[in-house]
Parts: structure tokens; C-alpha cells; sequence
């Protein structure tokens, strides 16, 4: 979810924290020189990544390991994981202006008030001096946020919005679910990815396979498994260790599971292939959960003003406020959706039925939750676009067989989105021109 990756970046900021530039620890030898602070570490598509703005992030990521505690992998080897997440971070943002998603200045600063507000900061004033004070550049942690927005919205447009989950597929998942001696469990799980290139020859097969089997050894051999991560993981929390955090066994595709139902606490799985590459999991701690039989469901409509290239942000969010200010000198809200709504809603007057927690996009969730039976939201920025939201009415609902099979669609579509967002970063690498500048990368 967005808010959780908005609150690990806020944490990574405040435990690496420091005036000025962390230290890098440098290369032995005639490397260690004095870098002009314009060399080019990498170009990508039409942009750079200079050697400063790299040795920047990893003297945050130094400070993060040593933080925790964790040892530091060979310099080269986490300058290497740093520029690549640099490129991906830096194509995803390429991409947003070339499709319009932005994140203008008024909705960052409406979301960097919210967190200020759950940090318990009464101003986003407060939670700046705060954070300064602290040594935080705010300016920074402030783009940094937008990054995140922006990269969520993507992955909503691009991913998520098209995922097509199946009956079958559902069928399938409850009759596995039903064999599970263990699917009340809660698993909290580490990760190690090498990811396999789409279409890749068999050379590059084995080339992965033997990355991840090195890693493998090297845990086996007593290394600590975050250390391990940021050397060897191609995915995106490899540098905060490779954590996934508590996954409920509902929520942990079926290759893992079978691999963690064997496992015990601290022991790492065998090497596992996925269509995505090779993975390994440690398994840190597993404990029961309480699966509950009430839920709290929400009968909301609304009213969508996707936003391009040719209708920004600005422009949705000033339709949807004359549409609301319509609705509330009179108008039909379900009229009103018939009309102007780019939703496949709009023929229901927009009317999205019973909503259950998980069902939709977080921010829209948030936002729905936040409202009383009957009041309409302000507009409310998502991946999609521009809403208006009405709640109409709420219910608490037993956990019926409709129930289990919508709990089944939200389980099957989070893992089914994990790997394809990282199939899409994949193609996005693909398609880019990217030319390495420093010592010792290949093009």
C-alpha cells in the first residue's frame, strides 16, 4: 500500500538522518581519488546519473545497513544494486511525464500533511522543523514522497487496473486454500529475487541460477541474510534487507507456501523458480491469526475524470468540484455520473455496490472510509484519476461463501500484481537505452 511505503520512506529518512553527505566507504587502491562531482555514472534514455547523486544514496543506504547492523556487502557490489534501482526509479519517472501522471504541488503537500497528522504533528510546519531537526533535507524527503505517489499510480494504471482474475482461478485458489492445514497462519518473511530476462537464452538462465545458488551457499555458510540481500536481490526491498514483513498464508503465492510449511523458524527455503526468476525465503517468524467473521462493508458511489497529457490533474480536480457543487445545490449525483463519469460505472449512476475492505485502490479506500453515510468527498487523486466519492450506507457482513470468494480475488491479485509489476520494470528496462560510465560495468 502506498501509506506503507510512504511510512518505511519516512523511517529510512529519519534512521539515516545526517548533515550533509553520509560517508562512502571507498575503494582501496588508484580508485580512491577525488571524483569531479560531474562524472557520469550512467545515461539513461535522455537523462544522467552522476557519480554525486549516486554516492549520495548509498551513503544513506550505508548509514540504513550499519543502523541495523547488518555487515556491509562488498562496496562494488551494493554501488552496482544502488545504480540499477537509480535507473529504475529514474525510467518509471520518464515514463510518468511521457503518459501524464503527475503529482502537483497541492495533492504532495495534502499527503506529506496526512503523514504529518499519523506521525501525531498537529502542522505540516511542526513535522518539517521536526524532521530538520532530525537532519533530514526536507526538500529532498519531500521529492522523494512524490516519487513514491507517482510510482504508486504507475503500477495502478499499468498493472493493477489490468489484472484479470478468473472464476476458475478463484475455484482453484479456495479448493487449495481447503487442503491448507495451516491457512490460519501468519508468516513474516524475507526475500531474495535473481531475477531470469524475459526471453532469455538458456546461457542466461544458468547464469541467474548459478547468481542465486552463490547467495544460496553463502547463507548456508553462515552469512546474514540482509547482507545477502543487498548484494545479490533484484527486488525492490533487497537494500531494506529483503523483508516482506506478515504475510497471511491466503496472501503468499502457492510455491512459497509449500516451501514455508516444511520450514522452521530462522531456516532458509531451497532455491525456488517462478516464472520471474529464483528466489529464496528465510522464514523469521510465524504466529496464528484470528480469521474474522464480521466485516465492515460500504455501499459507495462515484463519480471518475481520468487525467492524460490533455486533462492534468488541475483540470479533473476543477470538473469534479463544479460537479460537486452541482450535486449540492440540487443536482442528481447518479445523473451526474450518467453524464460526465469515465468510469464503467457511469451507466449505474455510478454505483460500485457493496465495497469490501481491499477491494479498491488504497487511496480511494482511505478516502471512502474517511467520509459519513451520505457525504461526498472532496476530488480524490488515484492511479485512475480524479473521484467523487458518495458513501450511501454501511453494513457489517458475515463472512459468507461470496465473501471467501472476494477474500480469494484480493489475495490472488496481490501476488498475481507483485509479478506483474516486476514482469513491467522488466520490459521498461528492456526498451530503455542505458550506457554505464563507471569503471568496471558493462554495458
Amino acid at each position: 500500500m502506498l501509506r506503507n511505503k510512504m511510512m518505511r520512506t519516512l523511517l529510512l529518512w529519519l534512521a539515516c538522518s545526517v548533515t550533509g553527505h553520509a560517508a562512502v566507504p571507498q575503494k582501496p587502491g588508484p580508485q580512491n581519488q577525488v571524483m569531479p562531482i560531474d562524472q557520469i555514472a550512467a545515461v539513461v534514455n535522455d537523462d544522467v546519473i552522476t557519480r554525486h547523486e549516486l554516492d549520495d544514496r548509498l551513503g544513506i543506504v550505508v548509514r540504513q545497513l550499519q543502523k541495523q547492523g547488518t555487515p556491509l556487502p562488498p562496496l562494488e557490489a551494493l554501488e552496482k544494486q544502488m545504480l540499477e534501482r537509480m535507473i529504475t526509479d529514474m525510467l518509471q519517472t520518464q515514463f510518468a511525464k511521457e503518459t501524464g501522471v503527475r503529482v502537483d504541488d497541492t495533492q504532495l503537500d495534502k499527503t506529506l500533511q496526512r503523514i504529518a497528522q499519523e506521525n501525531k504533528f498537529p502542522s505540516l510546519a511542526e513535522f518539517r522543523a521536526k524532521l530538520e531537526q532530525e537532519g533530514v533535507d526536507f526538500k529532498k524527503f519531500r521529492e522523494e514522497i512524490r516519487s513514491e505517489i507517482i510510482a504508486t499510480r504507475l503500477r495502478e494504471r499499468e498493472v493493477d487496473s489490468k489484472l484479470v482474475i478468473s472464476d476458475s482461478e478463484i475455484e482453484n485458489y479456495l479448493a487449495t486454500q481447503a487442503k491448507q492445514p495451516d491457512k490460519g497462519e501468519e508468516y513474516q518473511l524475507a526475500h531474495i529475487l535473481v531475477l531470469v530476462p524475459e526471453q532469455a537464452s538458456a546461457d542466461k538462465i544458468q547464469a541467474s541460477r548459478q547468481r542465486a545458488e552463490q547467495a544460496l551457499e553463502q547463507l548456508r555458510g553462515g552469512a546474514e541474510f540482509a547482507q545477502i540481500a543487498a548484494q545479490f536481490s533484484d527486488a525492490k526491498d533487497a537494500l531494506q534487507g529483503g523483508s516482506l514483513g506478515w504475510r497471511p498464508a491466503d496472501r503468499i503465492p502457492a510455491l512459497f507456501l509449500d516451501a514455508l510449511q516444511k520450514m522452521h523458524r530462522g531456516e532458509i527455503s531451497p532455491l525456488l523458480r517462478s516464472a520471474n526468476g529464483f528466489h529464496i525465503l528465510k522464514l523469521v517468524e510465524r504466529r496464528s491469526k484470528g480469521i474474522p467473521q464480521v466485516i465492515t462493508q460500504t455501499h459507495a458511489r462515484h463519480i471518475l475524470i481520468k487525467t492524460s497529457e490533455l486533462v492534468p490533474e488541475n483540470e479533473a480536480r476543477n470538473r469534479l468540484l463544479e460537479i460537486r457543487q452541482r450535486i449540492e445545490t440540487g443536482a442528481d449525483f447518479a445523473e451526474q455520473a450518467k453524464q460526465y463519469s469515465e468510469d464503467g460505472s457511469a451507466m449505474q449512476g455510478g454505483d460500485l455496490g457493496w465495497i469490501s475492505p481491499g477491494d479498491t485502490v488504497p487511496e480511494f479506500e482511505n478516502a471512502m472510509n474517511a467520509l459519513q453515510e451520505g457525504q461526498i468527498s472532496g476530488a480524490v487523486q488515484s492511479g485512475f484519476g480524479s473521484h467523487l466519492i458518495q458513501v450511501l450506507e454501511r453494513r457489517n457482513a458475515d463472512v459468507s461463501v461470496e465473501q471467501k470468494k472476494q477474500q480469494a480475488r484480493v489475495a490472488i491479485r496481490t501476488f498475481k500484481s507483485d509479478e506483474a509489476y516486476q514482469d513491467w520494470l522488466r520490459q521498461l528496462r528492456d526498451r530503455a537505452y542505458v550506457e554505464y560510465r563507471l569503471d568496471g560495468q558493462n554495458n
